[in-house]
């Protein structure tokens, strides 16, 4: 006898405000029983302290989470400067500690220009990475300290928004894999006195931005389950960025049966990839193999029904 899968078959994305203090992982876990859903998946973690967005994926949904993954991020943060943590960040405990030169603005917008466009950065001890089949945060936690390589990353652009006497207010747009913790530690090294930073908060992911954000406290407070669906943005929204096609109910029908159809593709160069329509309903994913012929790439369960 087939196993009954639990929960809902819930579809859609949710832009979930993490709160501090909770994992990413925690925070997914929480969403998904709010919504009762059968599967749920995020798309790009959050340190525990850190803030904002997080896009939350509901069944059919997952299957194009990676597309965010790959996505630029916008964080804003607060650099404070004199205090070097093994963490990076204000969890950790202070290992060294110097004498804060006094600054002005100019001082600060010349390090952030020093800061701007592609750089090196060496990933941090505590994050996720693994080094065989282990987490580089777990490693840390028992004082081991792996080789890491640098990594090239971009940081598109950074605006100061505040300066204090020892500390500093920064909004950065970053691509995909850039630390915000090293790249405070880095200004931290440039200016002599070491930096951690005390606050996070991620303001954008590739297409979505903190508008539309809700808070777990909002979800919980809907009044039930077809209120909670309502907020989910539709399927597509990951997918957006990809060319579109309309199919007709023949090619439809035989790329749910996972063979190539003749499709009108327009301009698009083989082995690119589309996003497919039939009657205005999302099949999926598309890969164009030769001219006016698409194959099944990626497609929703929903579509073969």
């Amino acid at each position: 006898m087939a196993r009954r899968r639990r929960g809902l078959p819930v579809n859609g994305v949710l832009l979930l405000d993490k709160p501090a203090g909770l994992s990413s992982n925690h925070a997914l876990q929480r969403a998904r029983h709010l919504f009762q859903a059968r599967k749920a998946g995020h798309t790009g973690t959050l340190d525990p302290m850190a803030t904002g967005l997080l896009p939350v994926c509901f069944g059919e949904a997952t299957k194009f989470s990676a597309h965010l993954l790959q996505a630029d991020k916008v964080y804003r943060t607060r650099v404070e400067l004199g205090a070097i943590t093994d963490s990076g960040d204000a969890e950790g405990q202070v290992v060294e500690r110097h004498t804060v030169p006094r600054l002005v603005e100019a001082d600060i917008e010349s390090l952030l220009a020093r800061f701007h466009g592609e750089i090196e950065q060496v990933p941090p001890m505590y994050s996720a990475l693994k080094h065989q089949g282990r987490k580089l945060y777990e490693l840390a936690r028992e004082g081991k300290s792996i080789e890491r390589a640098a990594r090239r990353v971009k940081v598109y652009d950074a605006r100061l928004l505040a300066l204090a006497d020892s500390a500093f207010e920064l909004e950065v747009r970053v691509s995909k894999g850039t630390y915000i913790r090293t790249l405070a530690e880095d200004m931290g090294q440039a200016l002599g006195c070491g930096a951690h930073i005390s606050a996070l908060r991620r303001l954008g992911t590739g297409p979505f931005t903190s508008e539309g954000m809700l808070t777990l406290d909002a979800l919980e407070a809907l009044p039930g389950q077809a209120e909670r669906q309502a907020v989910l943005l539709p399927i597509d929204v990951l997918v957006d960025h990809l060319p579109r096609l309309e199919v007709d109910a023949a090619a439809a029908s035989r790329l749910t049966h996972g063979l190539a159809a003749h499709v009108e593709t327009g301009e698009l160069a083989e082995q690119e990839t589309a996003r497919l329509y039939c009657d205005g309903a999302l099949l999926g994913l598309g890969v164009v193999t030769a001219t006016q012929e698409v194959a099944p790439k990626r497609l929703l369960s929903s579509a073969a029904e």
